[in-house]
C-alpha cells in the first residue's frame, strides 16, 4: 500500500474517533476516488497516482468555491474551500517562486529549449518534479514568458 493511502486511512480512524464529520466525509471522498481509480485501472496506485488524484480533488473544490461565490453562495463556498483545506493537508508543501523559477531554468537549460514550439519537452520534464507542489497553469504561463 502506497505512503499516502495508509496516511489517508489513519487520518480517516483519527477523524472517526475525534467525530469530525467535515473531515471523515472529505477523506471518505478522497478514498473513494482513489478506489475507483484503482478498480478503474484494475492496479495498485503509487504514490505519485494517488498525488495526481488529491491534487485533482483540490482544484475541483477550489473551482466549485469560485463558482459558489459568483452565485453567492457562500455556506457552500465555505465547505468547498474547508474541503479543499483538508485534502492539501495531504500534499506536499507547495514551490516557492524562486524554486519554481529554478525548476524552470534547470528545464529549459537540459531540453536545450530555446521557442515555444519546445514547450511541450519542458511541461514534460517537469511535470513529474512538480506535480501536486504547483498550479500546472501558472506554471505554463511561466513557461511561456520564459520562452517568448
Amino acid at each position: 500500500m502506497s505512503e499516502l493511502k495508509s496516511q489517508l486511512t489513519s487520518a480517516m480512524k483519527d477523524a472517526m474517533r475525534a467525530k469530525d464529520k467535515l473531515r471523515l466525509g472529505t477523506i471518505r471522498m478522497a478514498q473513494a476516488a482513489v478506489k475507483q481509480k484503482e478498480i478503474d485501472d484494475r492496479v495498485e496506485l503509487t504514490d505519485a497516482d494517488v498525488l495526481s488524484i488529491l491534487t485533482k480533488l483540490v482544484k475541483q473544490r477550489d473551482d466549485a468555491a469560485a463558482q459558489y461565490r459568483d452565485a453567492d453562495r457562500l455556506d457552500l463556498a465555505e465547505t468547498e474551500e474547508a474541503e479543499a483545506e483538508i485534502l492539501k493537508t495531504f500534499l506536499p508543501s507547495p514551490l516557492t517562486d524562486v524554486e519554481l523559477t529554478a525548476l524552470i531554468d534547470q528545464a529549459v537549460t537540459e531540453t536545450g529549449a530555446s521557442s515555444m514550439a519546445q514547450m511541450g519537452a519542458v511541461m514534460g520534464w517537469l511535470k513529474p518534479k512538480v506535480t501536486g507542489r504547483a498550479d500546472m497553469g501558472r506554471l505554463s504561463g511561466q513557461i511561456k514568458a520564459r520562452l517568448s
